[in-house]
């Protein structure tokens, strides 16, 4: 059984990019929960932090704890119905880079497979036909010694959608201690996947926004 110890990272407390009346973006760093779990010590996370300063703030999304980058928060009712339902019909566009294990043979291409949760072992995720359709395009950004540096775009937003498929094309994230073997997990101190870019509608004025984050794989 998989022990989980949570030490967040303290510096920076917050790394707010924007805000307005109905949003704040923030640049989440990887280690920190997007929300809190059911054990005590996750009470440190990223919306718990944004509510100290803006007790307005609700959730709209998430990323997973390993996973660094940008994320949206509503700070009222109407932005967050708004919001939530952009991305159910997925008119939010996300972008992720990632450095995955050797290196990739395509330039770019699509990777559509069905996952569902594992139930024989939570959270894990696994790839299954009567699972929910999931869809990921890839392109290659730089070929390095022994990994590549990938940009993915996720058509649909399961969960783990981005390590499981690249693990199933025999590329998985650096530093994923989920799905990675030994020598994937040492290869980096974190997961190597970062939101670095969302794009949604301002959820009163209407207008294309995007949010931008670089990536830290350098």
């Amino acid at each position: 059984m998989q022990i989980f110890t949570y030490t967040p990272p303290s510096i920076p407390w917050l790394d707010i990019r924007y805000k307005d009346r109905d949003i704040i973006v923030i640049n989440k760093p990887s280690g920190l929960l997007s929300n809190p779990g059911r054990a005590a010590n996750t009470f440190d996370c990223a919306i718990n932090r944004l509510l100290q300063r803006y007790p307005e703030a609700i959730l709209v999304h998430r990323l997973d704890c390993a996973t660094s980058g940008i994320m949206v928060f509503a700070l009222n009712k109407k932005a967050e119905s708004n919001i939530k339902t952009q991305f159910q019909n997925r008119m939010s566009k996300k972008t992720y880079i990632a450095e995955v294990q050797g290196h990739i043979v395509d330039e770019e291409g699509v990777i559509e497979l069905a996952m569902k949760p594992d139930t024989e072992r939570p959270p894990l995720q696994k790839l299954a036909e009567e699972g929910k359709p999931s869809k990921t395009y890839f392109k290659v950004l730089e070929r390095r010694k022994n990994s590549t540096l990938v940009e993915l775009k996720p058509v649909t937003g399961r969960t783990h959608q981005l390590r499981l498929h690249m693990l199933a094309i025999g590329h998985p994230i650096l530093g994923d201690d989920f799905y990675g073997d030994e020598k994937v997990i040492a290869a980096s101190k974190r997961l190597c996947l970062h939101a670095m870019s969302l794009s949604i509608t301002h959820p009163y004025s209407g207008k294309a926004m995007t949010f931008h984050s670089a990536h830290p794989f350098s």
